[in-house]
């Protein structure tokens, strides 16, 4: 069998975490397969289907690199065969008309259930079957003259040749219908695989109340297309191993719908920043640089003041830290602004208690007095005079840190001073004892 499968997203909005994983799924199963993934959408509802929204649709899946094996189609174009095929059920008999709900506004086409139970093996949550009691005939075409989703869904499955129906567990109940469908029409049916809820850590359907939930939002905030492409695959599915890092090679060669779980899929947004750090960590240099750069340009940090290799030792310092360009200025804003903001906490913790000033002003003498300024001598320096005062080296580093940095945490310190050379060390170090000296004490 040549494996066809489709996303058929309805253009109505921006594009939800939970579609989107279904089109992943879809792509990667038909490159597992060697078959083709395929693109329809699902535009039939002029009201709220937009260009506007089709176009961030497409973008997205550009972005993700979701390319469809085939020219898109849209379902709008295909209203004739739809009409047709309600046509041919009306005349053989599996299809009638009537004045639905009694509206008075005209008589739609109702599908004709043959009254007896379906079944069928679905390729994730098993075998499936619902009682004739159960399912209740249902409309085709509205009295308007336009179809219906599960007719044209139908239709355009069997015209695009779709040998797999992968989509959400919502459709379980749609499925059955589908069925009977198929079967009018005299078309062999797909197979079907029903993908698992993605849920909040309550279990309830993800949602924008319970943070991102759009792909372009992930895109906003510095996720990078493939991190967030290998989280959603691993939204639900599993390779049978440890792994999680995975390049799409290894993803579409691990990739069975077996391995699908039919339990609803937890979305873990701390695992999502890490994969992006990990992705972030083994981008090229370059391209990893050029993304801190344009997010230090956008808050107003950069300068033609800092040298090329001055940059590239801020780089090479923070990339084991920063998750998220974007967040790089405010991870690593102080080394490129005089200007740069202080935690509160930090200063009352590190600063303001009792010592944290007298042990800034001894460090500010034993990094003065240091000629060549390094890691290993500004550490030297430290650690000594932690010992010559009897602390320990947290006493005297800490205070330090938030000095020259503003913040409670960070690189390595003595590789940050060493970047920041001593110059500038020396002159936070001042400012930082100008600004928090307690009036009392400093006489």
């Amino acid at each position: 069998m040549n494996v066809r499968t489709r996303f058929a997203p309805s253009p109505t909005g921006d594009v939800h975490i939970g579609n989107i994983r279904a089109a992943i799924f879809n792509w990667l199963y038909a490159r597992h397969t060697g078959g083709a993934f395929l693109l329809r959408v699902e535009d039939t509802d002029r009201a709220r289907s937009t260009d506007e929204a089709c176009r961030r649709l497409l973008e997205v899946m550009e972005w993700l690199g979701l390319t469809p094996d085939e020219e898109p189609l849209y379902q709008s174009t295909r209203q004739s065969a739809h009409l047709e095929a309600a046509e041919q059920l009306l005349q053989n008999g599996h299809a009638y008309r009537a004045d639905k709900g009694d509206t008075g506004q005209g008589e739609a086409v109702l599908f004709r259930m043959p009254g007896r139970d379906f079944s069928f093996h679905d390729d994730v949550k098993g075998d499936l079957r619902k009682a004739a009691a159960d399912m209740k005939d249902f409309v085709i075409a509205r009295a308007n003259g336009t179809p219906v989703f599960h007719l044209a869904n139908v239709v355009d499955d069997i015209a695009m040749g779709v040998t797999h129906v992968v989509r959400g567990d919502d459709h379980v109940e749609n499925t059955f219908r589908h069925l009977a469908l198929y079967e009018a029409l005299g078309a062999a049916p797909p197979r079907f695989a029903h993908l698992p809820m993605i849920v909040n850590a309550q279990g309830k359907p993800y949602s924008k109340r319970d943070g991102d939930a759009f792909v372009g939002e992930f895109r906003e905030k510095g996720y990078l297309p493939d991190a967030l492409f290998n989280y959603l695959a691993l939204l639900g599915w599993s390779p049978g191993d440890d792994r999680e890092v995975m390049s799409r090679d290894e993803l579409v060669a691990a990739f069975t719908l077996e391995r699908v779980q039919a339990s609803a899929a937890q979305v873990d947004l701390r695992k999502l920043e890490w994969m992006n750090g990990e992705y972030m960590r083994a981008l090229p240099e370059a391209e990893r640089e050029a993304l801190y750069r344009d997010a230090l340009e956008r808050a107003g940090l950069w300068s033609g003041a800092f040298s090329e290799e001055y940059f590239r030792d801020v780089c090479a310092l923070m990339q084991e830290r920063v998750k998220l360009a974007p967040l790089f200025p405010e991870q690593a804003g102080f080394f490129f602004t005089e200007d740069f903001a202080f935690d509160e906490k930090a200063v009352r913790k590190r600063l303001l208690k009792e010592g944290g000033l007298d042990a800034l002003r001894q460090m500010r003498d034993a990094l003065g007095a240091i000629d060549s300024f390094t890691p290993e001598t500004t550490e030297a320096a430290l650690r000594q005079r932690a010992e010559t005062l009897g602390l320990g080296a947290g006493a005297l580093v800490h205070p330090v840190r938030v000095a020259v940095s503003g913040l409670p945490g960070g690189p390595g310190l003595f590789e940050m001073l060493a970047v920041l050379g001593k110059e500038r060390v020396l002159a936070r170090i001042d400012r930082a004892l100008s600004r928090f000296a307690d009036p009392v004490t400093e006489g």
